[in-house]
This record gives C-alpha cells, sequence and structure tokens, in this order.
C-alpha cells in the first residue's frame, strides 16, 4: 500500500526538493525550533562575557565617536546634530551586515546539528537573522537616549516608511542569508567575500555622508536626472528612509536642509521602497530554491 503524501514524514518530504512555497510551510512548522536557535544565538554570543548584551550598545557608540570626529571635525561635513543623523543609519546597515553575516555561515557553523538531525536548515539562517532583529531593538536604546537629551523626535507621519524600509532589509537579508549559506557549504571563501563586499557597501549606502552629496554630485557630472542609479543599491533607500522617519531633518534649517532632497516626498520613498521590496521576495523565492538544490550533501561537505 502506497502512504498518503499526508502521512510521509517530513524527511521523505524534503527528499523530494519541496518548492520554496513548501519550504515556507516547513519554516512556519518548526517556528518554536527557531525561537529556540535564535535564543541560543543570543546566549552563545555573549557566553562568559561580564558585559554580556552591554556589547550591543558599545558598538554603535564606539561606531559614533569615531565618524563624528572624522566627518563632523575633520572633514567638516555640516550636519546639524550628526550623532542622532549617523545613528539613524548605521542601525539600519548594522541589522542588516549582521543578519547577512551571521546567517552565510550559520550552517557551516552548526554543523553537527546539520549531520544529526533533520529540520529546515534554514532554519539556522532564520535564528540568525531574529538574533540581529534582537540586537537592533537593544541598539536602537542608544539613539532614542541621544533623541531624548536632545529633544528631537521622529516623524510620526513617516511610521509606516520606517517600517516598510525595516521589512525590506529583513527580507532582503534573509535572500541573500539563505543562497550564501548554501553556497559557503561548499565554497568557504564566501562568507570572506562577503566581509569584504559588505566593507564597500557599506561606503555606497550614504550612512556616514548625506545623500544629498551623492545626488549633487550626480547632477554635477553627468546632469539632472540620474537619481535612479542609487536605487540599484536598495540600501540605499533602506538607510535614507530611517533617516527620514528618525532624524527627522528640519527643511527651514540650512544645516538640516541639505542631508535629504526636500523634493522627496512619502510617495517617492514608498514607491522605492515598494520596488526594493518586491525585488527581495523575488530574490528570497530563488534563494529558497537555490538553497533546495544545494541542500542534499550538505552532510557530505560539511
Amino acid at each position: 500500500m502506497v502512504p498518503d503524501r499526508a502521512q510521509l514524514s517530513p524527511a521523505l518530504e524534503v527528499s523530494k526538493r519541496p518548492t520554496p512555497f513548501e519550504r515556507i510551510r516547513h519554516l512556519w512548522q518548526y517556528r518554536e525550533l527557531i525561537g529556540n536557535l535564535t535564543r541560543k544565538e543570543l546566549k552563545v554570543k555573549y557566553k562568559n562575557s561580564v558585559l554580556g548584551f552591554v556589547w550591543s550598545l558599545l558598538n554603535p557608540l564606539m561606531y559614533l565617536v569615531v565618524f563624528s570626529l572624522v566627518f563632523n571635525i575633520i572633514s567638516q561635513v555640516e550636519v546639524a546634530y550628526y550623532g542622532i543623523f549617523f545613528l539613524a543609519g548605521l542601525l539600519a546597515w548594522n541589522l542588516f551586515s549582521t543578519a547577512l553575516g551571521q546567517g552565510t555561515s550559520s550552517i557551516v557553523q552548526n554543523a553537527q546539528l546539520v549531520t544529526k538531525v533533520w529540520f529546515p536548515r534554514e532554519a539556522l539562517v532564520l535564528a540568525s537573522v531574529f538574533s540581529a532583529l534582537v540586537h537592533f531593538f537593544l541598539q536602537g536604546t542608544v539613539l532614542i537616549a541621544a533623541m531624548v537629551v536632545f529633544r528631537r523626535f521622529p516623524d510620526p507621519e513617516y511610521l509606516p516608511i520606517f517600517l516598510l524600509a525595516l521589512a525590506v532589509t529583513l527580507v532582503l537579508a534573509t535572500a541573500l542569508a539563505i543562497a550564501l549559506s548554501a553556497v559557503n557549504v561548499y565554497l568557504r571563501d564566501t562568507q570572506h567575500l562577503l566581509e569584504v563586499a559588505l566593507l564597500a557597501w557599506f561606503w555606497m549606502s550614504a550612512i556616514a555622508y548625506p545623500y544629498s552629496l551623492i545626488v549633487d554630485e550626480l547632477t554635477d557630472r553627468y546632469g539632472a536626472g540620474k537619481e535612479w542609479i542609487l536605487a540599484l543599491n536598495p540600501m540605499i533607500t533602506v538607510v535614507i528612509s530611517f533617516q527620514r522617519f528618525l532624524y527627522n531633518p528640519d527643511f527651514d534649517d540650512p544645516a538640516e536642509k541639505g542631508v535629504l532632497p526636500v523634493d522627496h516626498h512619502f510617495g517617492w520613498y514608498a514607491t522605492h521602497l515598494g520596488i526594493a521590496l518586491a525585488i527581495s521576495l523575488v530574490l528570497l523565492y530563488g534563494a529558497l530554491a537555490l538553497f533546495s538544490r544545494l541542500e542534499d550533501n550538505f552532510a557530505e561537505e560539511i
């Protein structure tokens, strides 16, 4: 008697190379495991550490001190409340880079689990992403403290833009991490190449300097209408969306007017983020399909 498909074990199902949508269903069924893996990630990261989660706060503080010294003093980049401006963009970047970096190496670093028991391997990547999300909220307290001290508050009108930018960051990081984690099993140079790529990506994402500087430079060199080139880097759109909501520039103040283009209103941000989200979802589908093709030999390659 041939067993009904509904009665097949997950191990037998996965051997049939489930579609990306079936893989998402498997992940939902194992959501409790993902939660446990996320807690393990957080505990292991600061195991035997005296300061523990305080290290998550020291990271953005150190960046703030260094970049404030370099850009706001030495290079004399004129941005009022530079610390808040910089932290707003750094929050988005740290979430993306941490989720992508840890997610890429998650399969290799958990080789014992992968070789001993069956579960959706993407759960390891998702645990890394959710772990990065926890650190994102912890690091956000540094920015909140600075905003309270300087009495600068987000623009409530742009809260939907902020949430949409957060969704783009998570989906894009998850998509790239799932694909690269599978490739990294076969080609260990992947995680090292990623570190170099992220360093270059950071400087191309208008985090430490105003976005308007790039727009003005493009206009001076190539004429008006070339800003669309910047949208090819989705993290630029995410970063300036965070800055628009959290930094909330006063366009009547000359020191803040030049940080973000005055003519970019709610619809501009919503459109660009919507496109970025759609592309990220397509990448996620492709990443799950690639992962499905490569995972058969994980146990042997690890």
